[in-house]
């Protein structure tokens, strides 16, 4: 097993979600199963209802059509976390994570690390994710949430005003994330980063694999602290 040394200036372990704890077929699957019914389209009745059929038509096309390029925008990821309230708090679903995320979280913690979570996906439906998971209610091994309100996970800015959040150094921070982009943009803010390779999620460049650090399981993170 190829085992990757956590810098010793480390204090805070900052995780993306989407093919990094959770996998990406369950994130997709959901958001397109609870679409359906987000936006009620009453029935015409012939009596100017018409209109405002077309008019949330419209919405649901436009809806349908930002989910299908993967956009990032907070409206999108907000109106999809309060999709996810009405299927989670109706036990109507749970979040899957890898078998080997909450055991290395866990750990994590009892080592002294923070656990932050960062992602394109509202506050308010990371919450959702893990207080509604298959390993039950696990809100409490993270210490916070930061979601595209503080910045675009493509821009180093982002990474420093999370830093300033947490009242730690950006070197202070480990980022996990699947995607390069968002890894070089943590890099140069002085972030140090592993990116996830998971099943399902998207290629290497033979550069990328090359130039980072790369992990396949939390469990091959190893803390310099811990023994």
């Amino acid at each position: 097993m190829v085992v990757l040394s956590v810098p010793a200036e480390v204090t805070v372990i900052l995780l993306d979600i989407e093919g990094t704890t959770t996998p990406i077929a369950f994130v997709k699957a959901e958001e397109d199963a609870h679409l359906d019914g987000a936006v009620p389209i009453p029935a015409a009745s012939g009596s100017g209802v018409d209109d405002l059929q077309q008019m949330i038509q419209a919405v649901v096309d436009n809806v349908c059509w930002q989910m299908s390029l993967d956009r990032k925008t907070t409206a999108l990821k907000q109106l999809q976390g309060h999709m996810w309230r009405a299927a989670f708090t109706a036990g109507l679903m749970k979040a899957e994570f890898f078998a080997d995320v909450v055991p290395a979280v866990r750990k994590w913690r009892e080592a002294g690390m923070k656990v932050y979570i960062y992602s394109s996906g509202s506050v308010e439906a990371q919450k959702l994710l893990f207080g509604h998971s298959t390993e039950g209610d696990i809100l409490e091994l993270v210490d916070g949430h930061f979601d595209t309100k503080i910045g675009r996970k493509v821009e180093s800015e982002s990474y420093r005003k999370i830093a300033d959040s947490i009242g730690c150094s950006t070197n202070n921070i480990l980022f996990l994330t699947d995607v390069t982009r968002e890894a070089s943009a943590a890099e140069e803010a002085d972030v140090h980063v592993a990116v996830v390779v998971r099943p399902g999620n998207a290629g290497l460049t033979d550069d990328e694999k090359t130039y980072y650090s790369l992990i396949t399981s939390f469990s091959e993170l190893y803390l310099p602290s811990s023994t």
